[in-house]
């Protein structure tokens, strides 16, 4: 196993009091690395991991000619002089190339995948042809029309050789499974997975199935954070509900940081008496309070323990999914050997108006594409903005993204939406 490079000291620092959503990301993709080793895996225990090599083909793929049906192998420049009547000499089956060329004016039965026969360059399918015999002998009578070529795979017609494959950083799918088999690779460098703990804080948090008093909520962000990041090769060790005392989140976050590569918080981020997380990150490392320029999710926090990043978001629900989407999964991917991740965005009508924003602020409202009777999509905004409501996040189907610039919006208007399926979610 390789181990990774450390993190640098004040990798998150910077000299602005309240930063645009742009300048966080700017920071964020500029000064994070990958912090884990790597590590070599069998092929079938790849599926989600982020490579930790660029890969090369080291041959042609396929290797040889074969035919891509069953039928008729001959040389195309047989079949005018021939009339289409060819005597049948071979039998190639997948896995059995022939031993001979195949000789002028003659045939050979081919079946799917099997190598062509030094000699042919075409092949007639089976359904196409008539085939009987004639003083003892097999012949075929192939019909005209077909091209040069017809129903041949030639060698590297997929991949030639050294041609590359995936570069590092790739996260690899079921069909990037499919292509490093294609090229005989039975294991694979990859990143290890991150480990992440993940805390809640707040004296008023209860697990869900305990009884609740006046005063208490159940504990919500700790699933959604754990079902968030599940999408992204990592490893979650929930460390359950830090109590609002300075002593005991320190010393939470102290042994957290020395088995985890991340340490994930909601809740204790802002400014309050009662928000112990970053006080106890300032004595123990280094604290960047952020204070963003978006709604919601401004108070943000990122800082280090050691070569152990921390990130601290915002307590409501909402803010605390949609601050996760922004930045917490473009830093998990890349501090696990990953690209920096970015949403997919795209233009829609908007099926709403809002009279009147704030400028110099970016907002994300949750939203949900409808169709209108033209059969042309909209995006209909959800009608309330309290972050601490998680019906909205249920029923929308991604973000509406309003930039800093933007005063107001009209019905009709063109606004940014981000799907959620394109962050990695189940739509």
């Amino acid at each position: 196993m390789t181990k990774a490079a450390p993190l640098l000291n004040d990798c998150f620092l910077h000299d602005k009091d309240r930063l645009r959503h742009a300048e966080a990301l700017e920071i964020l993709r500029s000064r994070i690395s990958p912090v884990v080793p790597t590590q070599t895996v069998a092929l079938h225990e790849a599926m989600g991991r982020i490579l930790a090599e660029t890969v090369h083909a080291p041959q042609d793929v396929p290797l040889c000619d074969n035919s891509a049906v069953d039928g008729y192998a001959f040389r195309f420049s047989d079949h005018e002089p021939a009339g289409g009547f060819f005597q049948l000499r071979h039998r190639i089956a997948a896995g059995h190339p022939a031993a001979e060329t195949l000789a002028p004016g003659g045939a050979a039965r081919i079946f799917t995948g099997a190598v062509m026969p030094v000699g042919a360059d075409t092949v007639a399918m089976q359904e196409d042809c008539e085939t009987h015999e004639q003083d003892g002998k097999p012949f075929v009578i192939v019909p005209n029309g077909l091209k040069l070529g017809a129903n041949c795979r030639k060698a590297g017609e997929d991949l030639t050789a050294g041609i590359q494959l995936m570069p590092s950083g790739h996260r690899l799918r079921a069909q990037d499974i499919a292509g490093l088999a294609s090229i005989g690779m039975a294991q694979v460098n990859v990143f290890a997975k991150l480990k992440i703990g993940l805390f809640a804080t707040g004296d008023e948090l209860k697990r869900p199935g305990e009884p609740l008093s006046v005063g208490e909520v159940y504990d919500s962000n700790t699933f959604l954070l754990k079902a968030l990041a599940s999408s992204l090769p990592v490893e979650i060790e929930d460390l359950g509900i830090l109590e609002d005392k300075q002593e005991s989140v320190e010393t939470a976050l102290a042994g957290a940081a020395e088995q985890c590569d991340l340490v994930l918080t909601t809740g204790g981020a802002s400014k309050g008496e009662e928000d112990h997380v970053g006080t106890a990150l300032t004595r123990l490392g280094h604290r960047h309070m952020w204070q963003l320029a978006i709604k919601p999710g401004r108070p943000m926090m990122f800082g280090q323990i050691g070569n152990t990043v921390v990130l601290g978001l915002p307590g409501n629900p909402v803010a605390a999914m949609v601050c996760f989407l922004l930045y917490g999964r473009p830093v998990i991917s890349r501090l696990s050997g990953g690209e920096f991740l970015e949403p997919q965005r795209f233009q829609v009508p908007a099926d709403f108006a809002v009279a009147k924003k704030k400028p110099d602020r970016r907002e994300y409202y949750r939203g949900t594409l409808v169709t209108d009777i033209q059969g042309m999509s909209r995006v209909k905004k959800f009608q309330k903005d309290g972050s601490g409501l998680i019906t909205g996040l249920r029923e929308a189907d991604g973000l509406i993204e309003i930039a800093e610039e933007t005063r107001s919006v009209e019905e009709g208007s063109l606004v940014t939406f981000l799907p959620f399926s394109g962050m990695g979610l189940i739509s």
